[in-house]
């Protein structure tokens, strides 16, 4: 599961011109769940999207990455995005096999949100439409982004080996064709 987690001041989700959700200062996380993601990748996530300390601290202003969105009293906008799991390392179209199919998905993705509230505060949690064309606005304050992935490294080919030289132009313009 991967989760896309950004500061901001506020941030709301429109589908059909109809804004449908928002918050103003907390978190807003783009997840993407991936076919063999578990109960335990959610939890995971869940965990450290609450736990993170991405915050300053109010009472000194100059004391950064000290509180949590839970530390804050903050928001949480959550988006379902199955794009998050896109291959790209293949030609110029994305592939999106490592996706988890749109039922089994909407599942998991209602088993975060169910977590997020049992963790927290379940009023303060919002998310868009599960599998709609949603239009997104924020804020990002900061800007401060994170990426977020249950399983980083097994992604990650253990066989592969390191560029050990920089490509000439011509190798990188052929490469593009």
């Amino acid at each position: 599961m991967r989760a896309v987690v950004q500061r901001v001041a506020s941030a709301s989700v429109m589908v059909e011109n109809e804004v449908i959700s928002k918050i103003s200062r907390g978190l807003m996380i783009l997840v993407g769940i991936g076919v063999d993601d578990t109960e335990a990748d959610m939890q995971q996530i869940a965990n450290k999207i609450l736990s993170l300390r991405i915050f300053n601290d109010p009472s000194h202003p100059s004391a950064m990455w000290k509180k949590s969105v839970k530390d804050i009293n903050g928001e949480i906008l959550c988006v379902s995005q199955f794009t998050l799991m896109a291959n790209t390392t293949k030609g110029n179209k994305p592939d999106f096999h490592r996706a988890m199919a749109g039922d089994q998905s909407r599942q998991m993705y209602a088993s975060l949100l169910a977590r997020l509230g049992v963790l927290y505060v379940p009023e303060k949690i919002k998310d868009g439409k599960f599998g709609a064309m949603m239009d997104v606005s924020l804020t990002n304050e900061g800007p401060v982004t994170f990426t977020l992935d249950s399983r980083k490294f097994e992604y990650v080919k253990q066989n592969s080996q390191p560029r050990t030289s920089v490509p000439e132009s011509a190798e990188v313009i052929q490469n593009l064709e």
